[in-house]
């Protein structure tokens, strides 16, 4: 009976490092897909000022925001959380950053076409999911952590 559940535990352990690996992967290809999604949301922004103005003032209802603050406020955070996301630089931070945006961006539309709305909760969920299980180890913050782990030996 004990070698059936030492079997078993050995069995778990190694399917448990390969789950690892595969987080690993699926949260690098998260951070460059989310990544992606809102550092050209930015870049779209900043391409023609005056209709985001125009957009946050007349179309965007951000609550308890000036639309001028509230533009720049989407734009900066559009443009700078995306890449320290993708490098994996404070993640989890960053991660739940882009989820306010998400979330304000849902909230300001008075008006959101179903598929807009179904790529917003897709969003959500895979920043929800960096959030709760992390960045995987493919990231700066890693490579930042083991370099000064090396130089404390």
């Amino acid at each position: 009976m004990s070698s059936k559940i030492y079997h078993y535990l050995q069995q778990e352990q190694q399917s448990s490092s390969y789950f690892e690996g595969i987080h690993s992967l699926t949260a690098v290809i998260t951070r460059l897909y989310i990544g992606q999604v809102f550092f050209m949301a930015g870049l779209t922004k900043i391409g023609d000022w005056d209709t985001t103005l125009f957009l946050f003032e007349e179309e965007y209802n951000v609550p308890f925001l000036n639309y001028e603050l509230a533009a720049w406020l989407g734009t900066t955070g559009e443009l700078i959380l995306p890449v320290l996301l993708i490098a994996g630089l404070v993640t989890r931070f960053t991660a739940i950053g882009l989820f306010v945006v998400n979330l304000v961006a849902v909230i300001s539309l008075t008006e959101i076409a179903p598929a807009a709305l179904y790529l917003h909760i897709i969003w959500g969920i895979l920043l929800t999911q960096l959030i709760i299980y992390g960045e995987g180890k493919l990231t700066i913050d890693r490579l930042i952590a083991k370099l000064a782990r090396s130089r404390k030996q």
